[in-house]
């Protein structure tokens, strides 16, 4: 039997029961989620940064963004709140769409 010791989906194990394969699931305390959630988040950027085209790209964007609602809902927060303040930021800092690469600043 594989052993994958990662943090999963919550519907996976009924798709695996579907298959009628055996499985071994935990329940992780938070100290764990938060650990596991971080090295999924990691995972997934991986594989968005691996994508050789655009529908695998948005898959892993979807992926990520699964992440990161989870990582708002475990810091209190929600995608509203995480929104806003994405908002405020690119109002004061704008955002990445003009390409801007930074080569050096004088001292």
């Amino acid at each position: 039997m594989p052993t994958y010791n990662k943090l999963v989906r919550d519907k996976i194990p009924q798709v695996i029961e579907a298959t009628g394969k055996k499985y071994k699931t935990e329940i992780l305390n938070d100290q764990d989620y938060i650990k596991y959630l971080k090295e999924k988040s990691y995972e997934e950027l991986d594989e968005y940064c691996s994508a050789q085209s655009k529908e695998e790209a948005v898959e892993e964007l979807a992926d990520l963004l699964e992440i990161i609602h989870s990582l708002a809902n475990y810091h209190g927060s929600s995608m509203e709140e995480v929104e806003k303040v994405r908002q405020e930021k690119a109002e004061k800092r704008g955002g990445f769409q003009e390409k801007i690469f930074l080569v050096e600043v004088e001292d």
